[in-house]
């Protein structure tokens, strides 16, 4: 299985340092809207520009598109399905019913498969969610992020004017987790459940009170949140906040006659890009097997049933896994 990436950024590289360990799978190339020769990939492989990709259409099985979820994905997702089966990592959980519509439509004329909204939220905890809700269905789902980076709530405060660099700490409140975990099923607000720590990189002439209000009231990302946010030199930022660690938990608890169950998934990452990357390859492969058999539209993780993401055959994975 051939695929391509798609956008030379934090997940570009990310799956080019994970594709080593999926044997199945082969790096060709590397796409970007930079001029080529500024870039020299950790692996050798080439690097084109986005303006040649049409050249490359019958040698790709899967392209990896590693934009920004805040504009980026909503644009590039649909234009290169009209030509490539694609996984993207669409990460804004109130857009992708209409990123869906969108990608699905064109998937569909143009015969081909688009897998959005890949990665590990949304993607393996969306999948966690549906199984624990289907098997206690009188319960709560709790998620909780962190403490890490976010890439897409950090890619979005470098959207704004004035802002060289930042990065985002989801911090998970302690107090609601344990509440959680008791069997308490307590009511909990999105500000209840996470606080949310900014550390930006501005330009000298930028306005930082306008910035910091341009953050705190951002709709999606920022506005439900307690939210501070710490202007840094460029020198700090390389220094304390360069590191890409994250994860989190899905909890659900749920009833049975008089007794509670609770059912816990958690993730503990060193690096969020390397990791999400990892799982965006392993959903290409699930992606081309459903090509292969004739099928095509766009899907979500729901839409693919887990044996599509193993390299093992049926036989071996009854054998080994089941």
């Amino acid at each position: 299985m051939k695929i391509a990436i798609y956008g030379y950024g934090n997940i570009g590289r990310g799956v080019e340092t994970s594709v080593k360990f999926h044997k199945d799978i082969e790096l060709l190339c590397v796409f970007t809207r930079r001029d080529p020769a500024t870039i020299q990939t950790k692996s050798g492989v080439p690097v084109y520009s986005v303006n040649d990709i049409l050249d490359y259409k019958d040698k790709i099985d899967v392209l990896i598109v590693c934009g920004g979820s805040a504009t980026e994905l909503l644009e590039m997702t649909p234009e290169l399905t009209k030509n490539f089966n694609v996984v993207d990592s669409f990460d804004t959980h109130a857009k992708i019913p209409l990123h869906f519509a969108t990608v699905d439509k064109v998937a569909k004329e143009s015969g081909h498969v688009a897998l959005i909204a890949g990665g590990w939220d949304p993607g393996l905890f969306s999948v966690n969610r549906l199984y624990a809700s289907a098997v206690l269905p009188e319960g709560k789902d709790y998620t909780f992020w962190g403490k890490g980076v976010s890439q897409g709530h950090s890619n979005v405060i470098k959207t704004i004017d004035g802002v060289l660099d930042a990065c985002q700490y989801t911090v998970p409140i302690e107090e609601a987790v344990e509440a959680v975990r008791t069997g308490k099923m307590p009511e909990l607000t999105a500000r209840q459940r996470h606080r949310r720590e900014c550390f930006v990189v501005v330009t000298e002439s930028a306005d930082k009170t306008k910035i910091e209000n341009e953050i705190r009231t951002m709709p999606n990302y920022f506005a439900d949140y307690d939210t501070t946010v710490t202007f840094v030199t460029a020198e700090e930022f390389r220094k304390n906040y360069s590191e890409f660690s994250h994860g989190g938990m899905v909890i659900r608890t749920g009833k049975t006659s008089e007794k509670t169950h609770t059912i816990e998934y958690r993730l503990t990452l060193d690096s969020n890009p390397e990791f999400t990357s990892s799982a965006l390859l392993a959903l290409a492969r699930a992606v081309n097997k459903k090509y292969v058999r004739g099928e095509y539209g766009c899907i979500t993780m729901f839409d693919i049933a887990p044996a599509d993401l193993s390299p093992l055959s049926d036989d071996e994975l009854r054998a080994k896994i089941l």
